[in-house]
């Protein structure tokens, strides 16, 4: 089905808004060039300086490269030789030359040599991004991603991608992981649009009805995030350790959220191209929405979205992180460019005011990442800035048609288009 016309006083409508997400993301890139390293990109502290011994990591120089390459794309001056360091740390230092995949950190300096498949979604999703953008060295990346990933993630037999791997691949972890699985998504959908390969939006969907037509239905749409290998949860995992930054104990509404715009853009892709598209892709959206922002905004007495909750929708760790945010905007402007239901112009407002107020550091640069009980700075869980691809994406969506992906639909805009 195609997005219906929004009314004529909606944001997405408004020329200063496109104007004021415009400005807004080109000091998101400014803040953002600053965290080149030798070997990739690194982490930025509060102030945007990078700290003493800081390293290059993989997550951070695919997110860099995938961001500058749609700064590059959208004709942005200054960003094109920050995509080609990205990708020849990518395919350099940070990449394991004898046994193929990626490393966490250059030159395994963490000590940790498995192989992640979190990290290899954001590999492949800067890789398609940086040829969008024309960039050199791209294509191999691309070609050394899409056959790392076909070859030790991606299971046919459970419709999903593996978790991780030791380093030469022989042993796999006895887990299952919603977030690797997200981002496969998200990766997947731009390696549709690069290779004009449809299987890869019959994987993105195969993960979809898994994760989320399966196990988040089943539990009112709060996405369960953690299984064992034969795919049944587990509710206990990490309630010793709540505040992790990657697997949290609980649901995390946050993810609820990037998971309602995904099925858009899945549903999108797919009407693109020509392939039967179910009609649960848009509903399950609107009920992930709709239960986290229920249960995840406002739930302690505070505005804003917790990080995580229990199985009782309790609030487990209260912080505000800046990425469940920016996810929660973003995918209210998705819903709202796709169904026209007023009730997403609202949050979309809410959200935008909220971060306004709180998340965007206009004495120092970026978003703070963290805010602690009170809605001021925090860094427990997350410390520093180093993150620049999620409030980058979320000021590029809401500009965005649902497909195709960012850096294709960025490729097509009309010279005088608000981008």
């Amino acid at each position: 089905m195609e997005p219906l016309s929004l009314p004529f006083s909606s944001w997405l409508n408004a020329p200063a808004h496109h104007s004021w997400l415009a400005t807004e993301g080109l000091r998101l890139l400014d803040f953002a060039k600053a965290s080149r390293l030798a070997e990739g990109f690194g982490n930025l502290d509060a102030r945007g300086c990078l700290p003493a011994g800081a390293r290059a990591e993989t997550m951070n120089t695919a997110r860099m490269t995938h961001s500058f390459a749609m700064a590059h794309i959208q004709g942005l001056p200054g960003f094109a030789e920050l995509v080609d360091h990205g990708v020849a740390a990518l395919l350099g230092p940070l990449r394991d030359a004898e046994h193929g995949g990626w490393f966490a950190v250059a030159g395994q300096a963490d000590g940790n040599g498995g192989k992640a498949a979190y990290l290899h979604a954001f590999v492949a999703l800067a890789a398609s991004s940086a040829v969008v953008a024309r960039r050199p060295g791209a294509e191999a990346l691309l070609e050394q991603a899409v056959g790392v990933i076909e070859e030790h993630f991606w299971s046919e037999q459970e419709g999903a991608v593996i978790e991780s791997f030791s380093r030469d691949w022989s042993e796999q972890e006895a887990y299952r992981g919603a977030n690797s699985n997200m981002h496969a998504t998200e990766a997947f959908l731009a390696l549709a649009d690069v290779t004009q390969d449809p299987p890869w939006l019959s994987r993105a969907l195969r993960i979809a009805e898994r994760l989320i037509h399966g196990h988040a239905a089943a539990n009112d749409f709060m996405v369960v995030e953690h299984f064992d290998l034969d795919w049944q949860p587990l509710r206990d995992y990490n309630r010793d350790c709540p505040t992790d930054g990657f697997r949290p104990f609980g649901t995390t509404p946050g993810h609820g959220f990037e998971w309602a715009r995904l099925l858009l853009h899945l549903e999108a892709a797919r009407g693109q191209a020509g392939m039967l598209t179910p009609g649960w892709l848009v509903l399950d959206a609107q009920r992930l929405f709709d239960s986290n922002c229920r249960h995840g905004w406002n739930v302690d007495g505070a505005p804003g979205i917790v990080y995580t909750l229990d199985w009782d929708n309790r609030p487990v760790v209260r912080q505000r992180l800046h990425w469940t945010h920016a996810e929660a905007s973003a995918a209210a402007s998705a819903l709202l460019r796709r169904t026209a239901e007023e009730r997403y112009e609202t949050w979309y407002r809410v959200f935008w005011e909220f971060c306004q107020a709180h998340f965007i550091d206009c004495e120092f640069g970026s978003w703070h990442h963290e805010l602690g009980l009170d809605n001021r700075p925090a860094a427990e869980i997350w410390g520093g800035k180093p993150d620049l691809y999620h409030a980058w994406q979320a000021v590029l969506i809401p500009r965005l048609p649902l497909a195709p992906s960012m850096a294709s639909a960025l490729a097509r805009v009309p010279a005088t288009g608000s981008v």
